[in-house]
């Protein structure tokens, strides 16, 4: 597509699937993320400000939201206009001409170029509906509004992301009797480490990073000095392009699919110098002190693919890494000589995100502790995600280092992943006019004789159980490893529930010991359903559905000596007809999804099928054990 910009009628193009995060009652502002790389007006993303004045909501603190916007917005994004919710004024050109004059401070602040048309968006207080404006030589309202029905491919198929890394150690001395001398240091060692990036000495090595290619490019080597060169002189330098797949009718379009370039930075130590020059000491006298502070940078950027190679590192990895640098250092200042923090950079696709967004964490802090909990709150709020579901926690993060099977979040058993959401495509249940409710997320099939584990005729609960912990470390939720049966038996054995004779035995284990093992492993808690026979399953259909549009976490189902993992109901409330959707561990065979799902080992039963058989046994008692999905983030 053209650029809207050259055409008669200005034209708004919306990608991001979710353009108010702000509820309609409440009063806010949300910056609108573009790119200079995509036509003008394009907004891509948007980012609730979360720093105001305490009297004012709609009045932004700029200092503040520059520099979380700065840290978190890759190279290649840039704010381009704002969107007003909650204005008392019924004038609503007024609003619209305020929410520019905002995202103008804004670009300011963050040293973006103030001669641009911006976008000022505002919740029409009568009506409830968003209007566009645009700044060109006036204020003038936009009625061409274009919701793009495939964003991830109109951002992905014509851009490209660059990733470098980076880790630094910066030496402080200082003395102890004057400790700003510290911040003083630290500052000057930071100023030094950012102008090596375009130190003369300095050289940048280009490579792809995708690994689906059989013959990978060569790498690209970029020497500082060409970075200046006009353009005239610089004619032949390669486009980003050139990293990039030719191939992109078979690419599933997205920041985890895009194309990657990886930028390393190289600096030369040796050789004579341009010119003659002296050594110089600094003596402190008295007592001094020798602080190292340890960064690890981790730069993305969005560059569109016809950029040249050199404009990509003088014009985005340079400056992000300055940018990474300087956040750090002011991260650090506070607490230098108190807690000496250890930050690191993180990035992450959050779901309904086109575009990654980048974290700062100080690893001294563990992931529940309460500075890193509250920092990942506020990170929730700015990008309008739910405020009780894990998304930012460092396991979620991007892993640019690794091929992109490794990804997915598979356990590897001896090299080979388990299978994933075998529920996905099975036949439907047959329940004629049913709600379908299903478990939110994805889970391992974890079954008998896996690992070349003998557990045939005992272990079932175990399985169940081992799938259900797999939902909550894919979810994020946790970061331990799915536990062994002996691991399992250890817990019971840790928590008094069983003797230590129990550890090594082939005893069977259900609802209740699973519940135990839960929350002693996971901190989960469970609620239990109790049923006198098989009969009363169906009664419960509805307290299911409840469950799993509510908590979506799989549930074991254990009654007499077997168990089984359900993923979900079909129930239809008039006719009371019914289906239970059962993932079945008793499978023996090797992890073939066809043969799982045609041999029934997943899929949806009913409690008595069109011959009259039972699934659930009449005579039996059974214990539904439903995990509750923590209010976390």
């Amino acid at each position: 597509m053209g650029d809207d910009s050259d055409a008669k009628t200005t034209t708004i193009r919306v990608l991001c699937r979710k353009l108010l995060l702000i509820a309609k009652a409440d009063s806010g502002i949300q910056w609108l993320i573009g790119s200079p790389f995509l036509p003008t007006f394009t907004i891509v993303s948007t980012l609730r400000c979360i720093h105001t004045l305490a009297s004012d909501p709609l009045s932004p603190d700029f200092s503040k939201e520059s520099d979380d916007i700065r840290a978190l917005l890759p190279r290649g994004f840039e704010v381009i206009g704002a969107l007003i919710v909650g204005s008392t004024n019924s004038n609503v050109e007024v609003s619209a001409k305020d929410a520019i004059d905002a995202s103008s401070r804004l670009r300011k602040a963050l040293s973006e170029s103030e001669n641009q048309s911006l976008v000022g968006a505002v919740v029409d207080p009568s009506s409830g509906v968003i209007r566009f404006f645009v700044s060109n030589s006036v204020v003038e309202s936009v009625d061409t509004v274009v919701y793009e029905e495939q964003p991830e491919k109109y951002v992905w198929e014509r851009g490209c992301m660059l990733n470098c890394e980076l880790p630094i150690k910066l030496p402080v001395s200082y003395s102890v009797e004057e400790l700003k001398g510290a911040e003083d240091m630290l500052t000057r060692a930071i100023d030094a480490a950012g102008a090596k990036f375009r130190d003369s000495k300095t050289t940048y090595v280009l490579k792809a990073l995708d690994d689906s290619k059989t013959e990978a490019p060569h790498a690209v080597i970029i020497c500082n000095r060409e970075l200046d060169l006009p353009m005239e002189s610089n004619a032949k330098s390669l486009l980003c392009s050139y990293f990039c797949s030719e191939d992109n009718n078979h690419k599933s379009h997205s920041a985890e699919n895009a194309d990657k370039v990886q930028v390393s930075f190289m600096l030369s130590t040796s050789g004579a110098s341009l010119k003659p020059v002296a050594p110089v000491a600094e003596y402190i006298p008295g007592k001094a002190k020798l602080l190292v502070v340890d960064y690890k940078l981790k730069v993305l950027c969005y560059a569109t693919k016809d950029l040249r190679l050199t404009d990509a590192v003088s014009k985005l990895i340079i400056p992000g890494l300055v940018d990474q640098l300087h956040t750090m250092k002011n991260m650090t200042l506070p607490h230098l000589l108190s807690q000496h923090p250890k930050l690191q950079s993180y990035h992450f696709n959050p779901p309904g995100f086109l575009h990654p967004i980048t974290a700062i964490y100080d690893s001294l802090y563990g992931e529940t502790e309460l500075k890193q909990v509250e920092i990942r709150r506020s990170l929730h709020l700015r990008l309008g995600l739910p405020s009780d579901r894990p998304v930012l926690r460092i396991a979620s993060a991007m892993d640019l280092s690794i091929a992109k099977d490794g990804a997915s979040g598979n356990t590897l058993r001896k090299g080979i992943p388990l299978l994933k959401d075998v529920h996905i495509g099975i036949p439907s249940s047959g329940v004629n006019g049913g709600d379908v409710s299903l478990v939110q997320g994805s889970y391992e099939y974890y079954h008998y004789l896996q690992d070349g584990f003998d557990d045939l005729g005992w272990g079932c609960a175990y399985r169940s159980l081992q799938t259900i912990v797999s939902w909550f470390k894919i979810q994020q939720y946790t970061s331990i490893g799915v536990p062994s049966h002996r691991e399992i038996q250890q817990s019971l054995v840790e928590i008094g529930d069983k003797d230590p004779s129990f550890i090594g035995s082939r005893e069977w284990i259900g609802a209740i010991e699973l519940s135990f093992v839960l929350d002693k492993l996971l901190g989960v808690s469970s609620k239990v359903i109790n049923v006198r026979s098989g009969d009363e399953l169906p009664e419960k259909c509805r307290e299911l559905m409840m469950h799993f549009e509510t908590q979506g976490t799989p549930i074991m189902i254990g009654g007499g000596v077997l168990a089984y993992t359900l993923l979900g109901v079909d129930y239809n409330d008039t006719t009371g007809d019914c289906a239970f959707l059962i993932l079945d561990p008793h499978y023996t065979g090797s992890d073939d999804l066809k043969k799982i799902v045609n041999g029934g080992w997943c899929g949806w039963k009913k409690a008595i099928d069109s011959k009259g058989k039972r699934f659930f046994l009449q005579n039996k008692f059974y214990n539904l054990l439903l995990p509750q999905r923590p209010n976390m983030v």
